[in-house]
């Protein structure tokens, strides 16, 4: 084991480095440019680690950082002035301080922008309730420095923390990772705003006719509307204050017109949960998950007299819709064609994204036996990823056979590459794919078809 894990890091770096001299031409981030950063990914020899943001971390069996992530890292679009991301979470921000005031003057939320996106993985799963065997833990859907360490796969992973030093309103904005496909609604490293407010029994009730006779908890059974701790009259006037902050919140930036509807749904951390859907150019769209507070999370971070809500919204899929921004690649690019229309002297002007001009794609299909175990696409996704960086516009699983007598299985990826700023030429992408076919024979046991 030893002897094949040193001779696929040795493998990386060489077919990286094969496909590297193409993308230093491209002005895009391929490869990213922290080269210490990015020298140190997905080699996992024994003893090495990973340096990231000023800190060590011991790789094992379950790191899997690779290096287009790692270069990411730390970029925080969402605190660069002027940039997309930047203005929705500052119209957020100005929302909520302009309209939940505490009882000296002061902004009723606290708002965390910085912190680091490196958990634990205690914090992203279990002080969130999340069962050991539940899904959502699985390593091809997240990024492990090791299998105590992660890169947050949302911003929830700070909420047992911020409770448990006492605060009972705030904010937090921060990127965040998960593997996936590669279209143009899909980036490994995306952007999330989370909200927690929670209540005392004087808060919630107080204007409440007879307030004072109500109660937050009782000992019942669990329903499809309340968790077993709570009373209904609880539940109803945490879930009515919810859905009022986020149609005020959606009404501030879309506009008065703006249709909303709730749709109820599952997460382990809320009940009862609800998404919420906009009705945006006559087509419903998702834009946010929402719920009551799971009360064992806040009784162990030592808020036992309280019930509170929360929620949790993707800033890219906000500016996408706002903006009318195509391709979520654009919110990486350094184009200035695409920044400076966000360079606005007030936060709340409109602004409409005016598309830049589409350069033509070069499409090529790959083909593959896929290895009898251990092979899943993420896999294939971040290696593309990888190897690609940013002229991969879209990955397409286009054909799936089983060899009737092997009972081995084919795959047929068609990738779209396209570059942001110029166009492409068939020369440049057959050494982009073709290292691709080399990466995947040997990084992930594939058979080529090639």
């Amino acid at each position: 084991m030893v002897g094949s894990a040193l001779r696929g890091a040795h493998a990386y770096v060489y077919l990286v480095s094969k496909a590297s001299h193409i993308s230093r031409g491209h002005q895009h981030q391929a490869w990213g440019s922290r080269p210490a950063a990015a020298q140190c990914a997905t080699q996992r020899a024994p003893g090495s680690v990973v340096e990231l943001l000023g800190k060590s971390y011991p790789q094992d069996d379950h790191s899997n950082l690779t290096r287009k992530v790692l270069t990411r890292v730390g970029r925080n679009l969402h605190n660069q002035q002027h940039h997309p991301l930047w203005l929705i979470k500052e119209r957020v921000k100005e929302h909520f301080y302009k309209q939940y005031v505490g009882r000296f003057g002061t902004p009723l939320f606290s708002v965390y922008d910085n912190l680091s996106p490196v958990v634990t993985t205690w914090q992203n799963f279990d002080s969130l309730l999340i069962p050991a065997d539940h899904p959502s833990r699985k390593k091809g859907d997240n990024y492990y420095l090791n299998r105590t360490h992660m890169l947050r796969a949302h911003t929830s992973a700070h909420q047992w923390d911020l409770l448990h030093t006492g605060l009972d309103a705030f904010l937090v904005v921060g990127d965040v990772y998960r593997r996936d496909q590669i279209d143009s609604q899909h980036y490994p490293i995306f952007h999330q705003l989370e909200a927690v407010r929670l209540f005392s029994k004087h808060e919630l009730f107080a204007g409440i006719k007879d307030g004072e006779s109500l109660q937050l908890f009782e000992q019942s059974s669990r329903s499809a509307h309340k968790q077993e701790t709570h009373t209904m009259e609880a539940v109803k006037l945490v879930e009515f204050d919810l859905k009022q902050t986020l149609t005020r919140l959606m009404v501030h930036l879309f506009g008065d017109e703006l249709e909303i509807r709730w749709v109820d749904c599952y997460f382990p951390f809320t009940h009862p949960s609800f998404e919420m859907e906009i009705n945006f150019h006559g087509e419903w769209l998702e834009v946010l998950g929402c719920g009551v507070m799971e009360q064992q999370l806040v009784n162990s971070a030592g808020a036992q007299d309280r019930i509170g809500w929360a929620f949790g919204l993707g800033l890219e899929r906000l500016a996408m819709i706002l903006y009318d921004i195509p391709d979520i690649r654009l919110f990486w690019c350094e184009d200035e064609r695409f920044l400076k229309q966000f360079r606005v002297s007030n936060i709340n002007q409109k602004v409409k994204f005016q598309p830049l001009s589409k350069y033509p794609a070069v499409i090529n299909d790959i083909s593959f036996w896929l290895p009898s175990e251990n092979y899943t696409e993420n896999d294939f996704y971040d290696l593309v990823r990888t190897i690609g960086g940013d002229l991969v516009e879209k990955v397409d699983l286009i054909d799936k056979f089983v060899h009737p007598k092997t009972h081995k299985t084919s795959h047929c990826y068609r990738i779209t590459y396209r570059h942001m700023e110029r166009t492409l030429s068939q020369r440049e992408v057959r050494h982009i794919h073709q290292a691709l076919q080399e990466a995947a024979v040997q990084l992930l046991g594939v058979e080529g078809r090639f």
